[in-house]
């Protein structure tokens, strides 16, 4: 049996299924909030994957990177877009425009916007992680857990003893199923996303200058169109753009993730703007994942408190808000405050008061934001009609405004969604709800 429960009156141990941002982020946020607390992560891969693509960070996640101790490294490969641009599809029309967004969103909020490499931030999150003592244990596959004695078996036989067992362990969680007591399979959205980065030094052909200045530019980039939208971005400082295209999902229902058909996405964008598709011919390579979620869960823990859920294995979201690692960052700042709040010689009074006061803090917002993403993807792929012409309208009418008013179609310059996502501060709402109840 491995690591057994410390003796210390002080410290517990906490054990992290999955190293992805949300298990990243509560290790993190845990050593940080009580350094004697021991934290081990299991993750089933053979070493950590420097896979992935790009990130939107808004202010309520870079925020948490200061007091993480990783901000510095990461601003130098972040990209801090300065303007933001919704397009017409064709390319005819800018429907809206925030020119001065970058400056806008660091006057408003306490955190800036990055455009940033997944890879950049796993790096340095796991890297902090292993200066404050956490310890990673890779090829650990958990095959089944003791929720209420945080008891962890992997694939081996091995035996992991703690106090806390945390799952993140992403949307296809074996053990959400297993907590639950039913099957809790991965919903369809309809939708599916082409993810594409092209190294900026590649680019080739007569379009090169144009797509190289469109880059440097630093926008971030919408296009809107009939049941499809894009998203692109500027990574590591200019040498990598980012490029997302969503649209209906057409694998095959067993099939999650499979190479894309360059032809295939080609036909897909034919009639779209013509700087878009200048893009897509640069394309060689290019993965197709399918967009799922799930139905809203009854627990993200149990009653003991001797087992949570945080990220992707509780609340998958679509990407349209870009808040699906923003709000596992959330998520692990929180639960990371709380369990360093908890002693070893109270635990058992102690967990199952954290356990509801992350429930509290976390499950409602989290549900919300998923929510959220669903109106933006009904905003966003309007097909051409009276409707696309009505919310063309409302984008019209905010022009040259320095903000619109009441609810706008682009929930990223949408003054209440901005305050609702942007605004949120994880550590303030966490401080505020333990000063008022402390256990």
């Amino acid at each position: 049996q491995f690591l057994p429960n410390i003796s210390s009156k002080m410290s517990i141990h906490l054990i992290v299924i999955g190293a992805g941002l949300a298990g990243l982020s509560a290790a993190l946020s845990t050593k940080v909030a009580n350094p004697d607390h021991q934290v081990t992560i299991l993750e089933s891969v053979q070493e950590l994957a420097e896979v992935g693509a790009g990130l939107q960070l808004t202010p309520n996640a870079t925020r948490l990177f200061k007091p993480w101790g990783i901000y510095d490294g990461l601003a130098q490969s972040a990209t801090f877009p300065v303007q933001l641009n919704v397009r017409r599809y064709d390319g005819t029309k800018i429907l809206s425009q925030t020119k001065n967004f970058q400056d806008q969103i660091s006057e408003r909020y306490p955190g800036p916007f990055w455009g940033l490499h997944r890879v950049d931030l796993q790096r340095a999150m796991a890297a902090r992680c292993q200066e404050l003592g956490v310890t990673f244990r890779l090829s650990s596959k958990v095959t089944s857990v003791n929720f209420k004695d945080a008891e962890v078996v992997t694939s081996t036989g091995e035996v992991f003893q703690g106090d806390v067992v945390l799952c993140t362990d992403g949307l296809w969680s074996s053990t959400r199923s297993q907590f639950l007591g039913r099957p809790s399979p991965a919903i369809l959205t309809g939708d599916l996303a082409y993810r594409i980065v092209i190294n900026t030094k590649e680019l080739e052909g007569p379009d090169k200058a144009e797509l190289e200045k469109f880059i440097r530019d630093s926008h971030v980039n919408f296009w809107v169109g009939p049941e499809t939208h894009v998203v692109a971005y500027t990574m590591r400082a200019g040498e990598v753009y980012n490029i997302v295209l969503l649209c209906p999902d057409n694998l095959p229902e067993s099939v999650t993730k499979s190479d894309g058909d360059i032809d295939e996405m080609l036909s897909l964008f034919q009639g779209w703007d013509p700087v878009l598709t200048k893009f897509l011919r640069q394309v060689k390579r290019v993965a197709k994942w399918k967009l799922m979620w799930l139905d809203t869960l009854p627990e993200w823990a149990n009653k003991q408190g001797t087992f949570l859920m945080a990220g992707d294995c509780c609340h998958p979201m679509l990407p349209y808000l870009a808040q699906g690692a923003n709000s596992s960052l959330e998520d692990g700042a929180v639960l990371g405050y709380l369990l360093g709040k908890v002693r070893q010689e109270t635990k058992h009074d102690q967990l199952p008061k954290a356990a509801a006061m992350y429930q509290t803090l976390r499950k409602q917002r989290g549900e919300d934001i998923a929510k959220e993403t669903f109106k933006q993807r009904e905003d966003f792929h309007m097909p051409d009609g009276e409707k696309q012409v009505a919310r063309d309208e409302v984008f019209a009418g905010a022009w040259g405004r320095e903000e619109p008013e009441g609810d706008f179609p682009s929930r990223w310059q949408c003054p209440r969604v901005q305050r609702w996502l942007y605004g949120y501060d994880a550590y303030a709402e966490v401080e505020g709800a333990f000063s008022e109840d402390p256990f």
